[in-house]
């Protein structure tokens, strides 16, 4: 038998960043002039789309000598004694420009667990020293591009990824940069008083969202079913109305907190079973292993609408048992036009 894989925890881009700051205000007190220091994001067996990205920590005197992210923003300002240190978003490190985040518009999508750290260093290391006024500039190469496969433009943050980090580390595996984003998309939608948030599994069902509700409103949640209500249920969500398809709405009502493949397969004698007791109807599962085959047999047969109506209800069923809420309402994609959609 073979050795079960260990899996590489990595570090997050705030702790890159405030190690790359570090260095250059280390270099910086020596060389008394304009430094920069580079660092890559360590890669891991996480789902982050910032592994590998060129975070670079620049100080000056002067900000004249930095590139800036172009959006208009203020500076994070640290002032100890008579020093002080302003921080900047450089090129690919965006600026928030709505409310409902960590960091208040118009201030570099820094977070506040790496902005302490910074600070605290900067405090540390210039205690035996007066009337130093130095400018700080974090950028982070081609973070414009990679910041398009995130959802920093829906909730405002512009030009660029957020520095992110609370713990420091990012567990390998465990996506917790998807489930943080999706946090932070829900903590948004509420701030910005959205009495309705629409969780969307796959591109149909956010096209299908994007008709009836404002895009901020809106969040793709991935596979990640269970971790997502838990998060809008914790936070007082109003209400939610999740949308999939029927295939993983049936992973949803036989249980699946996940419904990535690697977390199992639909149980097809179950579904049988529940069929043949609801509906009356005992389907081939010989003939077919897949929800749409089941699906167009049904249909044949005058059964599909009621078969879409028994797995919206057992879904919904089992996202109560999880949560003891009537919060969330599961709708399959394929039932919209029943349900007035």
């Amino acid at each position: 038998m073979s050795e079960k894989k260990v899996l590489r925890k990595g570090y997050t881009t705030g702790t890159h960043t405030v190690a790359a700051f570090r260095s250059c205000l280390d270099t910086f007190l020596i060389t008394n002039s304009q430094t920069t220091t580079k660092t890559n994001k360590i890669d891991n067996d996480d789902l982050d789309v910032t592994k590998g990205c060129e975070i670079v920590v620049s100080l000056d005197f002067d900000i004249e000598n930095f590139l800036l992210n172009p959006t208009f923003q203020k500076p994070q300002i640290f002032s100890c004694k008579t020093n002080s240190l302003e921080i900047y978003a450089g090129l690919g490190v965006g600026v928030v420009t709505k409310k409902g985040l960590k960091i208040q518009a118009p201030y570099p999508a820094i977070n506040p667990a790496p902005l302490e750290a910074m600070q605290e260093y900067f405090e540390i290391k210039t205690k035996n020293k007066e009337n130093l006024h130095l400018k700080c500039c974090v950028s982070v190469t081609n973070g414009q591009e990679i910041a398009k496969q995130t959802a920093n433009l829906k909730v405002g943050v512009l030009e660029g990824i957020s520095i992110l980090g609370t713990t420091g580390i990012v567990k390998p595996v465990s996506s917790s940069a998807y489930i943080d984003s999706v946090k932070t998309e829900i903590e948004f939608a509420i701030q910005n008083n959205y009495e309705t948030i629409y969780f969307t599994l796959g591109n149909s069902a956010f096209k299908v969202a994007c008709s009836k509700a404002n895009e901020e409103a809106i969040i793709e949640i991935g596979n990640f079913i269970y971790d997502s209500v838990e998060l809008a249920t914790k936070q007082n969500a109003k209400e939610v109305i999740f949308l999939c398809g029927i295939g993983k709405m049936t992973k949803v009502y036989q249980g699946f907190k996940n419904t990535h493949n690697r977390f199992g397969v639909i149980d097809f004698t179950k579904l049988q079973l529940d069929i043949k007791e609801n509906l009356g109807y005992e389907v081939d599962i010989e003939a077919t292993l897949t929800v749409k085959g089941i699906s167009q047999e049904l249909e044949k047969v005058g059964l599909l609408d009621a078969f879409y109506e028994m797995i919206t209800k057992k879904a919904n069923e089992q996202i109560k048992q999880w949560f003891k809420t009537s919060n969330v309402k599961a709708i399959i994609l394929e039932q919209k036009e029943v349900l007035g959609w």
